[in-house]
């Protein structure tokens, strides 16, 4: 069933994750005539889908014919404060508006609206640029059940959504999944720097660790065993696997114990952010 909403959707912000965004809801069968994108500086992949399928954009929005059914700000936190009261004269009664800012609270965009607006707070990751992408959401008390289900179908198109109901495990949130891809992909990194130290040449161990890590990750995807189980399968007792996790399980300074102080240093900071 194509995706439909009770009146337009105004994306403003169009970089990297709002063009991912708008790719997905174009290929859910969102009708191109119902987007407004909203960028001064449109370049890319949001420039290249609005030519093709005839989006409106522009610097700014005047006012519209219609009240925006769903307000989506992908603007960087920085700009947020500076972008976002213009977008809030926008909104009308029905209008829900979704933030993919990172360490912008619900409180910094409802005090640019009137009482009883719909807000929602989400974080989405880079994988959503492939359709793999998760988004950690969190409402404000106006927003109803049905603009719930929008969003979550708005989001939904570039990966799984995932709601909380406390707006402070956000920072936790983006912490874990926000960030996470980087952790992902610096694990790749370092496997192919210690493949070179073990004696491969860099091509071959690049090919090994990239190969690896996305492979496993898929397989993670796919299976319904937990990763601990999955890791267990691969280890025998006394093998090679076995002596390598000697070393990344070692107790008070293993992987465990430097994950923990990096999601924590990124929840911190996401804290410091929407300060």
């Amino acid at each position: 069933m194509p995706l439909q909403l009770n009146g337009p959707v105004v994306l403003a912000g169009a970089g990297k994750m709002g063009a991912a965004m708008l790719e997905g809801w174009l290929e859910q069968g969102l009708d191109p005539a119902s987007v407004l994108i909203q960028d001064p500086n449109l370049a890319g992949a949001a420039l290249d889908l609005a030519n093709r399928h005839g989006i409106k954009t522009a610097a700014e929005l005047g006012p519209l014919d219609a009240a925006p059914a769903v307000i989506v700000a992908a603007v960087k936190p920085q700009v947020m404060d500076d972008v976002f009261p213009a977008l809030a004269k926008l909104a009308g009664p029905e209008t829900v508006v979704v933030s993919i800012a990172a360490g912008k609270t619900l409180a910094s965009f409802e005090r640019h609206l009137p009482p009883g607006a719909a807000v929602i707070r989400a974080m989405p990751n880079t994988p959503a640029a492939i359709g793999r992408g998760i988004t950690g959401a969190v409402a404000n008390a106006h927003a109803t059940q049905a603009q719930k289900d929008v969003c979550e179908s708005l989001l939904g198109a570039v990966g799984e959504v995932v709601w909380v109901d406390d707006e402070s495990l956000i920072d936790a949130v983006t912490a874990v999944s926000g960030s996470g891809p980087a952790y992902v992909f610096l694990l790749a990194e370092v496997m192919a720097e210690a493949g070179v130290a073990a004696g491969l040449d860099p091509a071959t161990a690049t090919r090994l660790a990239r190969a690896t890590v996305s492979g496993s990750g898929e397989l993670l995807h796919r299976s319904d065993t937990d990763a601990e189980t999955l890791r267990r399968n691969v280890t025998s007792p006394g093998g090679t696997t076995a002596a390598a996790l000697a070393v990344l399980m070692r107790e008070g300074s293993g992987l465990k114990e430097l994950m923990q102080e990096a999601v924590l240093a990124a929840k911190k900071r996401g804290r410091e952010l929407g300060r």
